[in-house]
C-alpha cells in the first residue's frame, strides 16, 4: 500500500491533468508495487477535488473493462469501476467540444440502467438488479485517458476514474422487464456509416451481470449504487476512436438510439 500523502499527490496529479487537459506518463512505469486498491483511493482523491473545487455532484456510477473486446484492444482483463458527475452527462443529439474538453476520446455503446431502489452489496443478484431498475437507457459513453497514449494498466485505469470522460443519454427510456437483455442488439454508426455492432451478452454475458458485479464489488468499499443513479453497464462493442468533425449515432433494435456530434 502506498502512504496516504503518496496517493493524495497521484490523485492531485491526475486532477490537474483533467482539469488543463493534459496527459500524464502512466503511474504503473512509475511505481512498481501500485496496487489496484492505492488506483481506487487514488481515483477517490480525484472525485473528493471535483466535488470541492468544481463543485460537481455524483449522478451515477460506471463499469469498464466488462466485454471481450474492449479488454482485448486495451490489454487489460479485469473489470473495473469509476464515478459519474453532473459535469459529465450530454442529453442525446449534443455537440460536444473536443479542444480543452477531452484528449483522446474513444466511443462505446452502452446499456445505462437508471435505479429506483438502493442496492449495496455483498449478495446483489440479477434478479435485485432487475428490481432496482426503473429503466433502461441507449447510451454512448465517451471515454478518455489523461495516461499518455492510452498505455494503461488495469492500475492505471482505476485511479484515472476508469478512463471516463463524458457520456449520452437517450431520451428514450424503457422497462427492461419488457426485453431479453442479453439479446438485445446494438448497431453503431459513425459519420451514417455502420461501423460496429453488438450485443448485450457482450456485458458479462448479461448486462444485469454487470450491475450486479459492480453492486457488490463496491460494496466492498461501503459504496452504494443510489435511486435516482445512472449505471453505465459497459460496452457492447469495440472502442471507436474519435477526432472532430465526427457524428456518431446508434440504434438498440427494438427500443431506438441516441447521438451525438463533436466539434
Amino acid at each position: 500500500m502506498l502512504e496516504q500523502q503518496h496517493i493524495n499527490n497521484l490523485g492531485d496529479e491526475l486532477y490537474q491533468a483533467l482539469v488543463l487537459q493534459k496527459e500524464v506518463a502512466p503511474l504503473t512505469d512509475r511505481i512498481s508495487n501500485i496496487t489496484i486498491e492505492d488506483a481506487y483511493l487514488i481515483s477517490k482523491r480525484i472525485l473528493s477535488r471535483r466535488i470541492e473545487c468544481d463543485g460537481e455532484s455524483i449522478v451515477g456510477k460506471k463499469i469498464g473493462l466488462t466485454s471481450l473486446p474492449v479488454q482485448e484492444m486495451l490489454g487489460v482483463f479485469h473489470p473495473d469501476f469509476g464515478f459519474l458527475t453532473n459535469a459529465m452527462e450530454y442529453p442525446s443529439g449534443a455537440e460536444i467540444q473536443i479542444a480543452g474538453n477531452l484528449i483522446a476520446p474513444k466511443a462505446e455503446g452502452e446499456i445505462a440502467f437508471r435505479l429506483k431502489k438502493d442496492l449495496l452489496g455483498p449478495g446483489v443478484t440479477e434478479a435485485d438488479v432487475l428490481d432496482a431498475t426503473a429503466t433502461i437507457i441507449p447510451c454512448f459513453e465517451i471515454v478518455d485517458s489523461r495516461i499518455q497514449d492510452w498505455r494503461i494498466k488495469i492500475q492505471d485505469t482505476v485511479a484515472d476514474n476508469a478512463s471516463c470522460g463524458v457520456y449520452v443519454l437517450s431520451e428514450t427510456e424503457v422497462d427492461p422487464r419488457d426485453f431479453d437483455l442479453p439479446n438485445l442488439r446494438m448497431r453503431i454508426y459513425k459519420n451514417d456509416e455502420f461501423c460496429a455492432e453488438g450485443l448485450g451478452s457482450a456485458v458479462q454475458g448479461n448486462p444485469l451481470t454487470a450491475v450486479a458485479w459492480l453492486a457488490n464489488t463496491l460494496g466492498d468499499f461501503d459504496i452504494p449504487l443510489k435511486a435516482g443513479e445512472v449505471i453505465l453497464s459497459g460496452s457492447l462493442a469495440s472502442l471507436i476512436p474519435l477526432v472532430a468533425g465526427d457524428e456518431m449515432s446508434l440504434e438498440i433494435e427494438g427500443i431506438g438510439g441516441c447521438s451525438c456530434t463533436f466539434i
